[in-house]
């Protein structure tokens, strides 16, 4: 599969991260699709609880895995309880009112969901070590995930016909994973890091597997850009905050080659925005560091907001996608 995003709608596009706040799914899809007409997404609503949560909604993903909540966290069990049956029904509800409010839409719909090395340095096995203790429970995870999102993507096409999916993985613990700096489940120790190849292959066989465009996410600094354009994504998602000069020649290179990226730049914390293109402007600066032209600005980046937006006012919220939808047209409309 190309990793190129094929959509020429993307051309001053917008989107979210994922979460929102509050807790109305319907409220969310119409936040999410009204404010984001270009790339609009499947909201998550953590604040719901269990299941609701990126994890949560990750393990209720998995085919012939199951996960329980247990006082420290997410651990896998022998059989579906109660609290896969609650992942699957707010995903349910999300996705019925995704549908209600995505009704003739035709384009890119972004999907979210963790990662696979992020639900492994999450979620513990039965004995209660992390699974990314084990490289045979890591394998089993990426393959059972793999199946759950081919079989997530289907319902999606189902429910909505006309859309053309795009599908984030979530990463955001991948540098700690590849660092040896996740912590073992006592906090005492931390886990061994995870061969740089290894890492890559999963990400690779996941991607491969599913027929859609694949962006990984990571709200983390460090993140492996060369590892993730060798996996084969398509786009790559970041949050501009935290990024040094050194990120500047593995930027380049991605955007050289075709990488899409995803710039979190407007604030997920209520606060005054007075001017949503001056959000952009560290783009600008980015990219006339890097020597492209401003021609190409608006096909190689997508925004978004920061991190952190379902800690947010739900009134803040769709400012905040409202904001990143006009900062993306400012940078369509004045790449200068």
């Amino acid at each position: 599969m190309s990793t190129e995003f094929p959509f020429p709608e993307l051309y001053g596009a917008a989107t979210g991260v994922g979460s929102l706040p509050g807790t109305d799914a319907r409220e969310a899809a119409r936040t999410a699709v009204g404010a984001l007409e270009h790339l609009p997404h499947l909201p998550e609503l953590p604040a719901r609880g269990p299941g609701a949560d990126m994890i949560g909604r990750g393990a209720g993903l998995l085919v012939e895995l199951f996960a329980q909540v247990e006082p420290s966290g997410w651990r896998f069990a022998d059989r579906p309880g109660r609290d896969t049956r609650r992942a699957h029904s707010w995903l349910g509800e999300d996705l019925d009112a995704l549908e209600e409010f995505t009704q003739g839409h035709e384009g890119p719909l972004k999907l979210q969901a963790v990662g696979p090395w992020t639900l492994a340095a999450s979620v513990e096995l039965k004995h209660g070590e992390k699974a990314l203790a084990d490289p045979g429970a890591c394998r089993d995870i990426a393959e059972s995930l793999t199946e759950g999102l081919r079989r997530h993507l289907a319902d999606v096409r189902r429910r909505v016909p006309g859309a053309q999916p795009v599908l984030q993985l979530d990463e955001p613990s991948l540098p700690a994973v590849l660092a040896g700096a996740v912590k073992t489940a006592s906090g005492f120790q931390r886990l061994r890091a995870v061969d740089r190849q290894v890492a890559e292959e999963a990400l690779r066989s996941v991607i491969r597997a599913l027929d859609v465009p694949v962006v990984v996410h990571s709200c983390a600094p460090g993140v492996p850009i060369p590892l993730l354009r060798r996996a084969g994504v398509a786009g790559v998602s970041l949050d501009f905050s935290l990024l040094t000069g050194r990120e500047d020649d593995d930027l380049g290179e991605a955007v050289e080659a075709g990488t899409v990226i995803l710039a979190g730049v407007v604030p997920s914390t209520d606060t005054a925005v007075s001017d949503p293109a001056g959000s952009v402007q560290g783009v600008r600066t980015l990219w006339k560091r890097l020597g492209f032209g401003p021609e190409l600005l608006a096909r190689r980046v997508v925004v978004t907001p920061t991190c952190g937006l379902a800690g947010a006012s739900p009134a803040y919220a769709r400012r905040a996608l409202t904001y990143s939808a006009r900062a993306a047209q400012s940078l369509a409309d004045n790449p200068e």
